[in-house]
């Protein structure tokens, strides 16, 4: 059960609205279930002789009496409206259960305390099976004004009361660090011109991966208009510096033409122009000149990184975990973006469903994420994708989003863990999809019996707890492949594995082979590590490097300008 608690100042409008036909003649049989006064509240749905006039002066009557008391002036917002809508496969309530429903709503925020005759009239609406609607003029009848100080909680927490006793589906509860929802307008709108999501849904989507991938404020702005939206920016009267933005989709206008606006904040709490500049480093770490020797070291930086991640999320300090987990709904967006083939849709869908996951109530430590991030925004530049290192880092981000499900799970955030259940599913999927066939090729190109052997031997003696299961593991002939391809990159095997083997998915994984297997993928080559450092010391590194251009990033190279995917 969802409630929506908003304000406005326009009694009548709304009550034209509530017992009108709506906006595609979705309202049937309007008419009011309870009311602060049953027999004192004209129903246009129900008595013919009543009209929304009359509706609209009873609920006002009292703010009627505080305007000639001041003058002439009515309290600002005093229209308080609440929809309270049943979740998808709910039984069917009646309207004596709607009535119950609202009479506790209005107890609960403070709208209408029970037993309080002074408190503010109020009627609930019922037009659909689904939903009602609940509308109260906010001026008591001594000319105060109600106590409704964190309402919306409130309702919320009285919701899942209602839940439990009236046997419906239980929903999480919020902590105000979700994104808003599109209006009831909005959605309509998407529907007639044959959009699949809201311009907002659209905008926020955009933003967050134009967010991951710059490096500066100022790309995010450029960025974000080369791909057709416009941008207005809020200076300081004082400063001229930025102080806010809004953002409005390709073509999206209201009835006179004009642009609909959407704020930064309004499309999710940490896309504000404050939380923004907290994850964008500042000009001048962004301007120093950026060098990379191997087009696989953003993949085994933003793996390992990842793997960091994990342990942080253990080690008790909040605060840089929610770091962490932001910096990871950062990293998600750019894996996909730098990905190919057919599981791309999976690990999108994976980073749109994580950005519920990465934010709550904790405020983060951005700084402790550094790291992460950086490497993250490496991959928005990536040249290349390497097929086993792209999967060895995709088997790393399904394992962190397990783990970040559960850490949000046990500090009580259900909808974080949620959300994180729902991005793991994704993963998991695109892991399974990418990683087939490359696990099929390298168990094609398995090395001789007698190299298999050796490396059996360097199982039984490294990992003698775990060498049964690792033996028998289907991707066994694809680890003896990937062993030696380390041993020619200059890994010592027995090293290797101890290694590699000394992490807990070890113990729990189904499958501990294909474990090894990408973490022993994503370890770089020592060959090549080797000849890079007596390269630098020789003073050559500087003709060897590549400088990574400021071209715009992969993930975010205009698509067209239409909405429409």
């Amino acid at each position: 059960m969802v409630p929506d608690v908003s304000t406005g100042s326009d009694t009548r409008g709304l009550i034209a609205y509530l017992f009108g036909p709506g906006r595609r003649d979705e309202h049937n049989d309007p008419h009011i279930v309870a009311a602060w006064d049953m027999a004192g509240a004209p129903d246009p749905g129900r008595d013919p002789a009543a009209t929304y006039t009359q509706l609209a002066k009873r609920l006002d009557h009292h703010i009627d009496l505080r305007t000639r008391e001041l003058g002439g002036k009515k309290p600002p917002q005093h229209v308080w409206h609440c929809p309270v809508r049943t979740a998808p496969g709910d039984r069917y309530l009646t309207d004596t259960e709607w009535a119950e429903v609202a009479r506790r709503i209005v107890h609960a925020t403070g709208i209408a305390p029970e037993g309080d005759d002074k408190a503010c009239r109020w009627i609930a609406v019922r037009h659909a099976d689904d939903h009602i609607h609940i509308m109260a003029t906010t001026v008591r009848a001594d000319g105060r004004r109600p106590r409704t100080h964190h309402d919306g909680q409130r309702a919320q927490a009285e919701c899942r009361k209602i839940e439990a006793e009236f046997g419906l589906r239980r929903l999480k509860s919020g902590d105000l660090t979700a994104p808003r929802t599109p209006t009831g307008a909005e959605r309509a709108k998407a529907e007639r011109q044959g959009q699949t999501v809201t311009a907002r849904q659209w905008l926020r989507e955009q933003a967050y991966a134009v967010a991951a991938a710059v490096r500066t404020e100022a790309d995010y702005f450029t960025v974000l208009q080369s791909l057709g939206i416009k941008v207005k920016t809020r200076l300081g009267p004082e400063t001229g510096d930025v102080i806010g933005y809004s953002l409005a989709a390709p073509g999206d206008t209201n009835a006179a033409g004009e642009p609909v606006w959407y704020g930064g904040s309004k499309l999710a709490p940490d896309l504000s122009i404050n939380r923004l500049r907290e994850r964008l480093p500042d000009q001048e770490v962004a301007d120093r000149p950026r060098y990379v020797t191997d087009p696989a070291e953003p993949w085994r930086h933003t793996t390992a990184a990842i793997q960091t991640a994990h342990t942080v999320l253990d080690s008790g300090d909040d605060a840089a975990a929610q770091g962490y987990l932001a910096a990871f709904g950062d990293a998600l967006y750019n894996i996909a973006s730098a990905t190919t083939g057919p599981h791309r849709a999976e690990l999108r869908a994976a980073a749109m469903a994580f950005n519920r996951a990465r934010r709550s109530a904790t405020r983060a430590d951005h700084q402790a994420a550094t790291a992460l991030r950086k490497a993250a925004k490496e991959l928005a530049y990536a040249s290349s994708q390497p097929g086993g290192l792209a999967v060895a880092l995709l088997f790393a981000t399904v394992h962190l989003t397990r783990a970040a499900a559960k850490w949000h799970e046990q500090r009580g955030h259900d909808q974080q863990a949620a959300a994180a259940e729902e991005a793991f599913r994704h993963l998991q999927a695109g892991y399974q999809q990418a990683a087939a066939p490359v696990l099929a090729d390298l168990a094609r190109r398995a090395p001789r019996a007698a190299t298999a052997s050796r490396n059996e031997q360097d199982v039984r003696a490294t990992l003698p707890d775990h060498a049964d299961r690792i033996l028998t593991d289907p991707a066994w002939v694809a680890l003896t492949t990937t062993l030696a391809h380390a041993e020619t990159a200059g890994h010592n095997p027995r090293r290797l594995l101890a290694e590699v083997g000394s992490g807990r998915e070890l113990d729990s994984a189904e499958y501990p082979a294909e474990v090894l297997n990408w973490r022993i993928t994503a370890q770089p080559n020592r060959q090549t590590q080797a000849a890079r450092r007596r390269s630098t010391v020789s003073g050559t590194s500087s003709m060897s490097a590549i400088p990574i251009s400021p071209a715009t990033p992969v993930g975010t190279r205009p698509e067209g300008h239409s909405r429409h995917r």
